[in-house]
């Protein structure tokens, strides 16, 4: 070996850090890329701060990141124009694990202008030591900016590093990686770029990947997030929002803002015009990309709740290190201050949007059902989100809120009704509504899946209760109305003998004035689910019939319809009602939209009655 080679061991327990970085830092080892693009974008940043005073550090016209595969040498090269390192820093930065040269460095622009201080993207820590992930040898050539001589600095990454004078006719760096075997495929010129386009596609230093001798620009080298609003055309942003969905439409609002102050970062986030291809039910995680100054790191960060699941775009921060792992991400409460500071933004932009309901009526047709599970999930923002939700009605066309709800609340009436199903145009005709409307109370229609149980966990809303009109037995003798008419049958003989009849199949039978045109209807208890959870509970396989989880319901007849007349006059003179009773149970199932427990014993029992008549 020539003498003026230099051979040093690392510092900071190389070994076992070493290890540690290669295997257990990082999932993914196309991350090795990024981290030294970050460093090359951090050494240009730095040169240009240091011109500011010292003009002739200024770096050439047209700098730029070149990356340059080579597979028959199996090497990597990645050249920089930055500021270089001295011998001195190759030490420090290089032979010391988790030392940082842009930490240090950071140190120093305390006092610097604002506007001056360059946007630093790595740092030279644990993150170069990635690199030998995917390389045998890294050799490292660097020339410090205002400095005549370069060095070159080479390890294996097991123990030790070797030192020795090298040529290189500008400042800057290039880091050489001698490629293991099987990690030649970042050795493909598409593969490089791909990766570039991921994660440093916004990077505003020009990179370059050599594929057949020409070197083809790899990143578009824009961040629009960094700039401000009035920089930033609305085609720019349309286009930076399909270009992230990978989709066609108009975002329905679009949120661009800086926080400074105790958190410091910028975010440009969309609320999509339409429904995404891929059901956003499916899906329960929010895909808003996190960024470190500019570089992206994991779009897996849960910046948002789920409930905002559809929402894209991007946040970028000043207060993580780039090198931050995912263990990290979860426990570091920077990370739990921006997710609050960006729902709370959205949250707003939602109760502004909420104004227009025209515009926003289209927004909840598409994204409402997800909504609403944050009511459900969400303790923390369930009030907030109350006054957004949108519902059909019984007494108004198009969506209605909660707020206009309750102002329309009838003299005398105590709670908000609902009344849930798989469809509102076949709610609007359901006998349920039928005592509601005689009344002129109104009646939400819900028909999404999560309707069976937000309500439960909202329970009111301005003071007022959230009752389902399945459940239980709802008295709206206090609310002003037309009163029935035609005379009552007395059901003290029928009402036993149908609750014997159907007592495999119902809790109980009971008279009911909420009826004006129907015969019958079903009705849950008093404690159990609603109808609505009976029957999803029943789909999955769980509860009634057959379970108890979801109880049995209870069959209320309207004394004062013409067939509970003639049942209540054959029930003083007959015993057995077996027949009428059962059409009676499958009629209110067939009006609730619910099938009749047999089919056929069904028809035969319509052809019989119709026969009969």
């Amino acid at each position: 070996m020539s003498d003026t080679v230099e051979r040093h061991e690392f510092g900071a327990e190389v070994g076992r850090l070493l290890d540690l970085v290669v295997h257990a830092l990082y999932s993914d080892r196309e991350i090795f890329l990024r981290e030294l693009v970050a460093n090359a974008a951090d050494a240009t940043d730095r040169r240009r701060f240091e011109a500011l005073t010292d003009p002739a550090l200024m770096a050439p016209e047209g700098a730029r990141l070149r990356i340059v595969p080579d597979k028959a040498a199996r090497t990597l090269t990645i050249s920089d124009s930055g500021i270089g390192m001295s011998k001195a820093d190759l030490v420090q930065h290089l032979g010391t694990i988790a030392r940082s040269g842009t930490a240090a460095f950071a140190k120093t622009l305390a006092d610097a202008p604002a506007a001056d201080k360059p946007s630093l993207i790595g740092q030279f820590g644990v993150g170069f030591y990635s690199a030998f992930m995917v390389a045998e040898r890294v050799e490292v050539t660097s020339r410090r900016a205002g400095a005549e001589e370069a060095w070159l600095w080479a390890s294996e990454g097991r123990g030790d590093y070797t030192l020795a004078p090298a040529e290189r006719a500008e400042a800057g760096t290039d880091i050489v990686l001698h490629m293991k075997p099987d990690a030649e495929e970042f050795l493909e010129p598409i593969r490089l770029q791909t990766i570039i386009r991921k994660w440093a596609d916004h990077i505003t230093i020009p990179i370059t990947v050599t594929k057949d001798g020409v070197d083809e620009p790899a990143n578009e080298g824009t961040a629009l997030w960094r700039k401000s609003k009035s920089e930033v055309t609305e085609e720019q942003t349309t286009e930076f929002y399909r270009h992230l969905g990978n989709i066609f439409d108009q975002p329905w609002a679009t949120l661009h803002w800086r926080a400074e102050g105790a958190l410091d970062f910028t975010a440009l986030l969309f609320i999509p015009g339409m429904k995404p291809f891929q059901a956003v039910e499916g899906e329960r995680e929010s895909r808003v990309r996190l960024h470190v100054r500019r570089m992206f790191i994991t779009d897996e960060a849960a910046l948002l709740p789920p409930w905002l699941r559809f929402v894209q775009g991007v946040v970028d921060t000043e207060d993580l290190p780039l090198n931050v792992s995912r263990e990290m991400l979860q426990a570091t409460p920077v990370l739990a201050r921006i997710r609050r500071a960006v729902t709370s933004r959205v949250l707003s932009e939602l109760k502004n949007k909420a104004k227009d309901a025209e515009s926003y009526a289209g927004f909840w047709e598409n994204f409402g059902a997800v909504v609403k599970e944050g009511v459900w999930e969400d303790a923390e923002h369930r009030k907030d989100l109350a006054p957004l939700l949108r519902f059909r009605s019984s007494a108004v066309e198009g969506w209605t809120s909660l707020p206009d709800y309750v102002a329309r609340m009838k003299p005398g009436q105590e709670a908000i009704y609902v009344l849930l199903g798989d469809n509102a145009e076949a709610l609007a005709k359901s006998p349920q509504l039928e005592g509601f409307r005689a009344k002129g109370v109104e009646v939400l229609l819900l028909t999404d899946q999560i309707d069976a149980f937000w309500p439960e966990r909202l329970e009111k809303f301005e003071d007022k209760p959230i009752r389902s009109i399945t459940q239980g037995s709802i008295d709206l003798s206090a609310v002003e109305g037309a009163a029935q008419e035609g005379e009552a049958a007395d059901l003290g003989r029928l009402l036993p003998l149908l609750k014997d009849a159907l007592k495999d199949h119902v809790a109980d039978v009971r008279g009911t004035d909420r009826l004006v045109d129907s015969a019958v209807v079903l009705a849950a208890g008093e404690m159990g689910p609603d109808l609505q959870m009976q029957r999803l509970l029943r789909r999955a396989g769980r509860g009634f019939p057959g379970g108890s989880m979801g109880g049995l319901p209870v069959l209320e007849v309207n004394p004062r319809h013409a067939l509970i007349r003639r049942l209540a006059e054959k029930a003083a003179t007959e015993t057995d009602l077996a027949d009428s009773a059962g059409l009676l149970l499958d009629l209110a199932r067939v009006q609730d939209g619910d099938t009749p427990r047999d089919p056929v014993a069904f028809a035969r029992r319509v052809a019989e009655a119709l026969a009969i008549g």
